[in-house]
């Protein structure tokens, strides 16, 4: 946690949008929905259009107090009450309509987010958090929503409304117009040079958030951790330096707002003033109607409103384009790992048969330290191999790497002869089982936990591996059976409970091969005796990979694998290898004189 608030200044030196042009990255999010955003144009160029024919007919009804009729006057008051309704109807049904293509589009947007994410191999995990990521995903994408739902139409609204309004005053008086144009490049150049810093600081802003919620994620996930050793007010001091900084950013960009803001309102309002006191002076000379100057105010306004307007709406929009720069920088983030263009089919039915030829692999985060150093195994069809040795020996590695979680950086791995990165990761993970050394429980029931190994198995498929695994009398007796929820990470559950739910949901899989990571590490003697007996008659029809320090679990394998320093020491029975002595008697000599089960 302290190494990515000491990481925040990397993240500030991450390439910065350029230009609001980087919003042009969610166009094929709302291309889809052409006709939507067509409709909403129509009504926003109706809300502008609108709102440019009111200065009109105020300056009719000024121009005509003095007209002895009093029903013309009538109607241009019932013509402006009209022109009013207009506004409000296109007003509502823009917001109603754009609001919907921003939500459609976001929904759209986060979808097409996770779902790359969620196939990327351990590789991006290692380097990117897992908290920053869902920051991308929940808070740059809120940001685009109210560009797309709000900020963008507004925008266009009033540059419509500036536009239009620079056209109608110098209709209504080229003379004061030219006077107004001449402060434009007072107003622009404050808004150029600011909005500069105004965009790296909005970017900054949003790594240091995205920083703030990994920080605050990585502790939260590890919270009995962070209490069992202690570590909170270290967590908070750490938690609160990134969102110091975090805040520290943000005041910052709101004061250049704040000052771009108060310099722009003022210039354009100053100037507003000063072409009144002249149009006034028009008027006492019988230059003007007094109906024209009030129209021509009101366009001055309206003008001003729409600069003012377009200012502050130029920060959310960088701000935008920053998130919108993030997002697409996980959309095209590519993978450490592909599938070939034109993968080779998994030979059906499946055998079991894997190989590995002369394997050496380091992972990408310890390059100078092998994990597998020239690694030759053949497991045959329906075997049961046990892979034994010291911590760092290599064990978990050849899990990882017949799930094509890494590329070895030098030999092959193979299923039934098939190379499996000629093969879709997809097809032949189909293939596997697997019982993590760490079970894995989502927060969901314990039914829908078990099923995770196969969605489309019965309720009495999903008991019946329960059964086999020994988690049928742990489940009945929770609240609501099968249906109970198991909370977070499975924090109702014990650490052996969690491992049997794990089991039942390989058992499920039934799949031919089955891959077994420590997996009864956390079962008191009785389950595990139970779950053992379930993993031995589960294991006679497949080809089964175990990994295991405890040695008593691995006695009845067909065929024990030693590692040491990510290369095969020996292999065996364990009664021959004990015979034999080196490492894996004397692993078993510990074990077994401190009282393990012999």
């Amino acid at each position: 946690m302290v190494r990515r608030a000491e990481n925040g200044a990397d993240m500030m030196d991450r390439e910065r949008s350029k230009q609001i042009g980087a919003l042009a990255a969610i166009w094929p999010f709302i291309r889809p929905y052409r006709l939507l955003l067509t409709a909403a144009i129509v009504a926003l160029v109706l809300t502008a259009s609108v709102s440019l024919v009111l200065p009109m007919a105020v300056r009719r009804v000024v121009d005509n107090f003095s007209v002895e009729d009093g029903t013309i006057l009538d109607q241009y008051f019932l013509a402006a009450i009209g022109v009013a309704g207009l506004l409000a109807i296109g007003t509502g049904v823009r917001y109603l309509l754009v609001s919907w293509l921003g939500e459609r589009v976001v929904a759209d947007l986060r979808k097409a987010v996770f779902g790359r994410v969620i196939g990327m191999s351990p590789v991006f995990f290692e380097r990117n958090m897992t908290g920053e990521i869902l920051s991308r995903v929940t808070t740059d994408t809120t940001l685009i929503l109210s560009v797309i739902g709000s900020s963008i139409s507004i925008a266009l609204r009033n540059l419509l409304i500036f536009v239009g309004g620079i056209v109608l005053m110098l209709f209504t008086s080229a003379k004061l117009t030219g006077m107004v144009l001449l402060l434009v490049p007072l107003v622009i150049v404050p808004i150029l040079v600011l909005s500069r810093k105004l965009r790296r600081l909005s970017k900054e802003n949003q790594d240091w958030i995205a920083n703030s919620s990994g920080n605050a994620s990585e502790a939260l996930l590890n919270v009995q951790t962070v209490q069992a050793f202690t570590h909170e007010e270290p967590s908070r001091a750490a938690f609160n330096t990134v969102t110091e900084k975090s805040y520290g950013v943000a005041r910052h960009r709101v004061s250049v707002r704040a000052l771009m803001t108060i310099i722009v309102i003022f210039l354009v309002f100053t100037g507003i003033v000063s072409v009144l006191w002249i149009g006034a002076r028009d008027v006492r000379a019988d230059v003007m109607s007094a109906g024209t100057l009030i129209q021509f105010v009101i366009y001055s306004v309206m003008v001003a409103g729409a600069v003012a307007a377009l200012s502050e709406i130029w920060g959310e929009l960088q701000r935008a384009a920053g998130a919108s720069e993030r997002l697409v920088e996980l959309l095209q983030t590519e993978d450490e790992l592909l599938d070939p263009d034109e993968p080779v089919a998994l030979p059906s039915p499946v055998q079991g048969r894997i190989s590995f030829e002369d394997v050496s692999f380091t992972y990408p985060t310890r390059p100078d330290a092998p994990a597998l150093d020239g690694f030759r195994l053949t497991i045959e069809p329906g075997e049961t191999v046990a892979l034994v040795g010291p911590s760092g020996a290599g064990k978990t590695t050849v899990i990882q790497l017949i799930q094509r979680f890494y590329d070895p950086q030098a030999g092959r791995i193979t299923l039934d002869g098939v190379a499996l990165d000629d093969m879709a990761r997809q097809d032949f993970r189909r293939a596997l089982a697997l019982v993590p050394q760490e079970p894995v429980i989502f927060a969901a029931s314990a039914r829908d936990n078990i099923r995770f190994g196969r969605t489309d198995a019965s309720d009495a498929e999903v008991e019946a591996a329960a059964r086999t695994a020994s988690a049928h009398g742990f489940i009945a007796a929770l609240p609501d059976g099968y249906d109970s929820y198991l909370g977070e990470r499975g924090v109702m559950l014990s650490g052996g409970q969690k491992q049997r739910i794990a089991i039942a949901r390989a058992i499920l899989r039934d799949a031919p091969v089955l891959l077994l990571d420590e997996a009864t590490s956390a079962l008191d003697a009785e389950s595990e005796r139970a779950v053992q007996d379930a993993v031995d008659a589960l294991a006679k029809e497949r080809t089964t990979v175990i990994v295991a320090h405890r040695l008593a679990t691995v006695k009845k394998a067909d065929r024990i694998i030693v590692l040491d320093g990510g290369r095969v020491v020996a292999e065996g029975t364990h009664d021959s290898l004990v015979t034999e002595g080196g490492l894996y008697a004397r692993l078993a000599r510990l074990q077994f004189t401190d009282g393990e089960a012999a």
